[in-house]
């Protein structure tokens, strides 16, 4: 009989017994056929069910027979619990589920290899040293200049191409009226080919295409971007966009899957890096640098020669660095090029999210860990209930092996389901965390595919969970021995035992989880109420840009138009808003001495700025019309203690330190109050303002082509007006449009994204925590209970008191819980220090961080423990002396 038909013939049940019986039935009536009497050919025929045995033994496959009983028994044995395999199905499919959407994210952030050719050969040139502000510091910008004689000097060892900061963009196909957004990388023309990748459509970019500043308006799409704006329509190739004042052209689509090089960012369009308007530029910083090694090249020699090249090209331009200390230059230059694994990719999103990321996973896993000990107690619990089954099965002939299979075959149904049901989680929380990384008008964009990697962590994971929870179980069930069981059991205190460990780790962990989801909620709710110096109370963020650079009267006009709309109290323009991302800055000189070396920071703004921000003036006056940059200027409170020892600076004067030209000089006209420059999280920074209107030496007027304009509204929803807005300043002047409009507090909102989250996150780990430890607490107590039920009616026939009961059935696992939460206060102590830089004016040995973990842990031991106790103390002591 083949294999095949012999597995088949597992399946098949009670069909294959009656054929056996059928079988054997045939074989008696031939031997009556031949004269024999059927009660001797029946005694000579021997006993029918060895001979069923021998035959269903020959005919399927032994060991695939009995773990299909087993997995039929187990079945039968989860509906005959319903309520308690329920509890530990959803209990493991939440803790299974949140592993496999946690892995789904760091997986495609920081796992998953780029789909290019030798992704384990590409790294991203990277500088460290001393920052401007005297930190450490890592930083990945480079000028083009820079860059091109850094792939010159190592062209023999690997292929070194550009790429920008990827950002959305607006352009049209058609008319202005009619923009869009995009997200934009401009991008080396060799870079295709040296990732190996091809087109799907038309061509990408080659060499050719990168040679002379502005001369190619070219446009590779992303496969992505092809297929969702385009409908993988093939006449997209010479078609043309307008992006600002450049006419682009569509020459070709990448293969999919690329979108970039950025995780976190799916690039739509690509363009040639000789398109930017910085590409001359040397101290313009605007791109990384990706090398792609050649095989057998040494990396460590590559960039002590890049760190030569770079350091001899800054120290040419650090020639013009008069007004810098030397102490700054020399910080400056002792940078040392690092070329760091890239095989991932690199991004902002990498590095914002890496330890975010890295503490979910930690927070998910202990929640795991407390649903397996949980699990585990319900399944101690319930192999003792089954101990004299156990030692009826081993009485009569059931081998160890065997009664270990039966047990973890039951564990492997709770897994499975868990896993299903977990799998449908992580489907659904995967991409609903993403959206919560990054603020609506900039997502996060991650693709999150359920492929060999993510099924093969889900089998793991199922694996390790039935190995965690129900292994010892097994272990105890085959260890069972029949004489004791069928007497009236062993030793109840060994069960209790590991049970009560068993609680104290899940305390210890319930406690970890409780601390650090502490933290984080403390975390967010202090950095998202501290004072940011100004009201992000309906304030209207409009970005605004020009067909060409328009002089200053034509802002102002726009301004003075939008303050005539109904709903709108006060407009003004700057060149960016605050917490918007942006950092002007530059070395401040006073009394015409040398800096200080401390960064001073800027922004451009109108007269009417601080009114319509709501900054306080300490002194002076804010700008007037007539006000030019340079000339006057305004200071923050920081500035006055950085620069004028906290003196009024009204009426001093100060110089800006240039890297190339004189010397400007600003009279300072007002003293302001302090506010967040560009994060909520830096301290707050010497600031000073100059007017939006700018002239040269020779006093000719400056143009902007783009700028910012706010409008404080008196509705609480500043929305509202966006469309207005939006047309109101085309009528006021066609030449100006509007490319962005948002409010103030969303973008003071962003800052604390990666705060909500994670206080979301860990807050929702940690009530499921308690949860999960509650009930494993209550499954312990109810078996103690049901365990000692005649030794507590005994005590209580002999005057014992509801208290003292009381006392009997939780003292030790309450000792337990005491254990556990002290081990979890050290382990959170210890544990902290690895994530102490995600936490804000928070520390872990605050008693009131120690103090709510405590506190909700007590009372969960309370709850868990009240009916049980009531059990307890409501025993009949008459009934249980009879029924023994």
């Amino acid at each position: 009989m083949s294999l095949w038909t012999r597995i088949a013939n597992v399946f098949r049940g009670n069909r294959l017994n009656r054929e056996i019986d059928e079988e054997l039935e045939a074989h008696i009536a031939e031997a009556v056929e031949n004269g024999r009497d059927p009660a001797e050919a029946r005694r000579a025929f021997g006993s029918v069910l060895r001979h069923r045995e021998r035959s269903r033994d020959a005919r399927l496959v032994t060991w695939l027979e009995s773990l299909r009983s087993d997995a039929v028994f187990g079945w039968r044995q989860l509906n005959r619990n319903k309520v308690t395999s329920l509890s530990a199905i959803l209990s493991l499919a939440l803790a299974i589920g949140a592993c496999t959407a946690a892995f789904r994210l760091i997986d495609a952030l920081l796992l998953r290899p780029l789909p290019v050719a030798h992704p384990e050969g590409l790294y991203d040139l990277t500088r460290r040293g001393i920052g401007p502000e005297g930190k450490p510091q890592d930083f990945d910008g480079w000028a083009y200049p820079d860059f091109q004689l850094m792939r010159a000097a190592v062209k023999e060892q690997a292929e070194l191409f550009a790429v920008s900061y990827a950002e959305p963009v607006d352009l049209t196909y058609k008319s202005d009226e009619e923009m869009e957004k995009a997200c934009l990388q401009y991008v080396s023309g060799w870079m295709f080919p040296t990732l190996g990748l091809r087109p799907a459509l038309g061509r990408v970019f080659t060499e050719n295409d990168d040679m002379k500043p502005g001369g190619h308006p070219y446009a590779v799409l992303s496969h992505d971007y092809w297929t969702h704006r385009f409908g993988q329509d093939p006449k997209v190739i010479g078609r043309t966009f307008r992006m600002e004042n450049d006419l682009y052209e569509i020459v070709g689509v990448v293969e999919e899957p690329f979108t970039g090089t950025s995780p976190g960012t799916m690039v739509d369009i690509f363009v040639p890096t000789m398109m930017h308007s910085g590409v001359l530029k040397k101290d313009w910083t605007w791109h990384r640098t990706l090398a792609m090694v050649k095989p057998g090249a040494a990396v460590e020699p590559m960039a002590q020669k890049l760190t030569a090249v770079s350091r001899a090209f800054e120290e040419e331009r650090a020639k013009g660095f008069g007004g810098m200390r030397q102490e700054d230059i020399d910080n400056f230059l002792n940078q040392k090029v690092l070329l760091e694994p890239a095989g991932t990719g690199v991004s902002d999103l990498q590095s914002e999210t890496r330890r975010p990321l890295a503490a979910l996973g930690v927070l998910v896993a202990l929640v795991l860990l407390i649903a397996c000990a949980n699990v585990a107690n319900l399944m101690t619990a319930q192999a003792s209930a089954r101990a004299r089954e156990m030692a009826v099965r081993v009485s009569i002939g059931g081998g160890r092996w065997r009664l270990m299979q039966l047990v973890l075959v039951q564990s492997v149904w709770l897994a499975v389901l868990a896993a299903s049901i977990g799998s449908l989680f992580a489907w659904w929380s995967g991409p609903f965390v993403v959206s919560m990384i990054n603020p609506p008008d900039d997502p996060a964009r991650l693709v999150l595919p359920t492929d060999w990697r993510v099924l093969g962590f889900g089998l793991a994971l199922a694996l390790g969970v039935t190995l965690l929870f129900g292994l010892a179980p097994a272990l105890r069930a085959s260890t069972v021995n029949p004489v004791s069981a069928l007497k009236g059991g062993e030793d109840p205190h060994s069960k209790r035992r590991l049970m009560h460990a068993l609680i104290a780790v899940q305390v210890a962990f319930c406690f970890l989880v409780l601390f650090v989801a502490g933290l984080f909620v403390t975390t967010f709710e202090r950095l998202s109420h501290q004072s940011v110096g100004f009201s992000a109370d309906r304030l209207l963020v409009m970005d605004t840009v020009a067909k060409s650079p328009q002089p200053i009267e034509f802002w102002e006009q726009v301004a003075e138009h939008l303050r005539s709309v109904p709903g709108v109290e006060t407009v003004a323009l700057t060149d960016s808003p605050l917490l918007g991302g942006s950092s002007w800055n530059n070395f401040v000189s006073v009394s015409g001495g040398p800096p200080n070396g401390v960064l001073a920071y800027m922004r451009a703004v109108s007269p009417g700025w601080l009114e319509a921000m709501k900054v306080s003036l300490k002194d002076g006056r804010d700008f007037r019309p007539g006000d030019t940059h340079p000339g006057a200027a305004l200071v923050n409170e920081t500035f006055a203690k950085t620069y004028f020892d906290g003196v009024d600076p009204v009426g001093k004067t100060f110089d800006l330190a240039m890297d190339e030209g004189p010397r400007l000089r600003y009279e300072i006209v007002g003293f302001v109050g302090d506010v967040r420059y560009r994060n909520l999280r830096e301290p707050i920074l010497p600031q000073f303002y100059v007017p939006f209107h700018s002239a040269d030496q020779k006093g000719v007027a400056g143009k902007r082509d783009a700028g910012v304009l706010l409008a404080r509204t008196s509705g609480l929803n500043p929305l509202a007006l966006a469309d207005v807005m939006r047309h109101e300043v085309q009528r006021a002047r066609p030449e100006f449009r509007v490319s962005r409009i948002r409010t103030q507090l969303a973008i003071n909102q962003s800052h604390t994204v990666r705060e909500r989250l994670l206080a979301t996150l860990a807050l929702f780990f940690a009530i499921v925590a308690l949860l999960l430890a509650g009930v494993g607490l209550y499954g312990v107590l109810h078996y103690s209970v049901l365990q000692r039920r005649r030794e507590i009616g005994i005590r209580m026939a002999i005057g014992a008191q509801a208290g003292r009961v009381a006392r009997l059935v939780t003292a030790e696992v309450f000792a337990m819980v005491l254990v556990g939460a002290v081990a979890g206060v050290g382990l959170g102590i210890m544990s902290v220090r690895y994530v102490e830089s995600l936490f804000y004016q928070v520390k872990a040995t605050d008693l009131q961080m120690l103090a709510i973990p405590s506190v909700a842990i007590l009372v969960g031991a309370l709850v868990a423990a009240l009916r049980p106790v009531i059990q307890a103390v409501h025993i009949d002591p008459a009934s249980m002396l009879r029924a023994e």
